[in-house]
């Protein structure tokens, strides 16, 4: 066990142990990306004892790009799991929106392939019933029936 007093170290491994055991029990985190996780909280937190915040608060996250594997899974029938935080979304474009990104930088941060899709596959399915079924993407269907042309006299 560790003494309670045993300098400003010991301290911030502390508070990094704590505040990643809190985000972890409120998210779903990877096994795989836990351990860089509690790395940037303790850098964070011991730049903040130190008083380098600002080289802290610029740094960006090391993001952890998904295996081809992680990938083929994310993509369910019945919803699409975020790499951003791990969720199951019917459609991915909110969800982006919301985290500041747009599909073609999530695609980019990821690693994700172009043709990676952005709403499951139930969904377009369910979304594509619809559409046909009220007439739509046929070519005439929206015309109006035209009567007898008058000729001019």
């Amino acid at each position: 066990m560790i003494p309670e007093d045993t300098g400003p170290q010991v301290d911030s491994v502390r508070m990094a142990g704590e505040v990643v055991a809190a985000y972890i029990s409120n998210n779903s985190v990877p096994v795989a990306e836990l351990p860089g996780l509690i790395r940037a909280m303790h850098d964070t937190i011991a730049a903040l004892a130190s008083g380098s915040a600002v080289g802290a608060a610029e740094s960006q996250p090391e993001v952890v790009r998904p295996s081809p594997a992680q990938i083929r899974k994310s993509v369910q029938q019945d919803g699409l799991i975020s790499f951003v935080d791990g969720k199951t979304y019917k459609t991915l474009k909110r969800h982006l929106t919301a985290n500041g990104l747009s599909p073609q930088e999530y695609r980019e941060r990821y690693g994700l392939p172009t043709d990676y899709p952005m709403v499951a596959p139930s969904y377009a399915e369910q979304r594509s019933a619809l559409a046909k079924a009220i007439g739509l993407g046929q070519p005439g269907s929206n015309s109006k029936p035209r009567g007898k042309a008058r000729k001019a006299a």
